[in-house]
């Protein structure tokens, strides 16, 4: 019946998923179920799988269905499902039955052994829940090694529904060579209260995304945020009111008195403030992909609040990657319109720079860890048909939707509507003490917006790198908008302090302040890595440095172009109220 259904359904209609199939089929009595086996790999690194039959396990005798990736957040994550051959029937209970016999010569003992030394640990699937289960295990002096060879399934339905599914191993056998080991499994069906929609929240942590601790240091940032914002207008409402009174008192002198005046301050360098910024191409670039990383961002987690995306696999990374084309309008509109202010002319190479130089890098890392999971015969390996689906997105929807951003961002908001004129001859700038150099107000401005999202930063890498699933986006949009917030705070004072020394470089120290966030944030890594976690290998080292090289780099270009996106508004804002002749 399941074949039937799925052939049906993929004569009329070309996108179908199993995952689709599974959510719309109801079991009926006696009905076939599938046991799909996934993947092995050590418990310690995450991301270092291999395919489960990479180990010499057997499968058992029934015919073999086979499988394709459903979704490319799947193949992209390595998702290797594999049919058990283990003859499963919907409320039909099961006694230890032995589906298959290892002849166990010198190499697959040593295979098992390695496994059981390393802790391998597997995972399966039954109607899309996932089930783990261990290799194997040792005896205290670590000379002998056994292997588990009896699955015990115990799966829960509710109606017509499974809801739920528990693993015990048992069987454990020495591992002798040339001897045959006989692998057997046993079903035993339960009637279950669980709700079908409720069934994925045994797999969720409630103890440790809702610790106190998390609690606390959401009201901490809030409150941080509550103090700096406060303290920001505070402070430059009343200097720059101050500001204000004295240059209309320097309006009211006569040309004598304002030559012996003694003239500083932001409003000095009205003449510059607004030229462009050095290297406009790669700079409004940038600015269009952080716009366009905020609004990716900002979208997936309010699909996860309203979706429960952690119940399919590569769901998330499926959405992340599709609202990522959809919003390229949003990179080409920002990008080309402030290109187009700084009186760019290569507009053609601006857009393909704004719209390939996020896919470069993550794909570009992405290959070069592929190149090693094909050395190590993961099933993170990146098959070719799934590379060359990720290249086809990138020509044929995320370039031509940056291009009608790009068009629109250029007729529609790009003529240069500055409040002030800028000076054909650059205003000389004049020297300052050290801490208001823009390269330590840059490596200071990353500090704060660091803070905000300290905490919020392990709990999301224990997701990713360890056994937890994250399912608190609530909490991710309060960290973002936390984040957002404090980042425009600290632009603009770190801008205001650097107009004040009349300097007007401020376009690239209010990005690079803001995105230094970024710097904290890998740094952070190294210690989480080292410090909380207990990953080896090349394999997982390169895996984890090499990602959270792209997630930092994309967070500090969000936070920059958030930056200098508030700074702007603050510039054009005090430098509208001023007087000019």
């Amino acid at each position: 019946k399941l074949l039937a259904q799925w052939t049906t359904k993929a004569a009329t209609s070309p996108v179908l998923t199993v995952t689709e199939l599974v959510l719309t089929l109801q079991y009926t009595d006696k009905e076939e179920v599938v046991l799909w086996m996934n993947t092995v790999g050590p418990y310690h690194n995450r991301q270092e799988t291999y395919k489960y039959f990479s180990l010499p396990f057997c499968a058992g005798s029934k015919k073999t269905i086979s499988h394709y990736h459903e979704t490319l957040g799947e193949a992209l994550q390595g998702v290797e499902l594999e049919f058990s051959g283990l003859d499963i029937k919907f409320k039909d209970e099961v006694m230890q039955t032995t589906y298959c016999e290892i002849d166990l010569d010198k190499a697959k003992r040593d295979a098992f052994v390695y496994a059981i030394k390393n802790h391998y640990w597997y995972q399966m699937y039954i109607d899309d829940l996932p089930i783990w289960g261990i290799v194997g295990e040792a005896d205290e002096n670590g000379e002998d090694h056994y292997l588990w060879t009896y699955k015990k399934l115990e799966i829960g339905f509710n109606g017509n529904r499974i809801v739920d599914v528990n693993l015990t191993s048992e069987g454990k056998v020495r591992l002798v060579p040339n001897t045959r080991i006989a692998m057997s499994y046993s079903v035993k069906w339960k009637k279950s209260d669980v709700k079908f929609e409720d069934r994925f929240d045994k797999y969720l942590d409630p103890s440790f995304f809702q610790h106190r601790i998390h609690w606390f240091s959401i009201f901490n940032s809030f409150m941080m945020v509550i103090f700096l914002v406060g303290l920001v207008s505070m402070i430059l409402m009343r200097t720059l009111r101050k500001d204000y009174a004295r240059y209309s008192k320097e309006e009211e002198m006569d040309d004598m008195d304002r030559d012996l005046g003694d003239e500083y301050g932001w409003k000095q360098v009205h003449g510059d403030v607004f030229r462009p910024s050095s290297h406009p191409l790669i700079f409004s670039s940038l600015i269009g992909s952080g716009c366009q990383i905020f609004s990716v961002s900002l979208i997936v987690i309010i699909v996860a609040m309203v979706e429960d995306l952690y119940t399919e696999r590569g769901s998330m990374l499926s959405t992340a990657i599709f609202v990522y084309a959809a919003t390229s309008p949003v990179n080409g509109y920002f990008g080309g319109s402030l290109y187009a202010k700084q009186g760019g002319r290569r507009w053609i190479k601006q857009m393909f720079i704004g719209a390939f130089m996020i896919p470069a890098m993550v794909c570009g890392t992405a290959f070069f860890i592929n190149f090693i999971a094909i050395y190590y015969h993961a099933s993170r390996a990146i098959p070719f048909g799934t590379m060359v689906a990720v290249c086809c997105i990138c020509f044929f929807v995320i370039l031509p939707l940056n291009l009608v951003g790009t068009i629109l961002g250029r007729n529609l908001s790009g003529q240069p509507n500055f409040p002030c004129r800028v000076n054909a001859v650059p205003r000389p700038i004049p020297e300052k003490k050290w801490f208001m150099e823009p390269a330590v107000i840059v490596c200071l401005g990353g500090i704060l917006p660091f803070g905000s999202i300290f905490i919020e930063m392990y709990f999301i890498f224990t997701s990713f790198w360890a056994y937890k699933i994250y399912y608190v986006y609530g909490f991710m949009m309060l960290v973002l908008v936390i984040l957002c917030i404090v980042t425009v705070c600290v632009t603009i004072v770190c801008t205001y302090f650097l107009l004040n020394a009349e300097d007007y470089r401020w376009q690239w120290t209010s990005f690079l302040s803001a995105a230094s966030t970024a710097v904290y944030v890998y740094m952070y890594s190294f210690y989480y890595y080292f410090f909380k976690t207990k990953m080896y290998g090349l394999f997982q080292t390169s895996f984890y440095f090499g990602y959270m090289a792209v997630f930092s780099t994309a967070l500090g270009i969000m936070c920059g172009a958030v930056g200098y996106m508030g700074t702007s508004a603050f510039v054009r804002k005090i430098y509208t109220n001023v007087k000019i002749d």
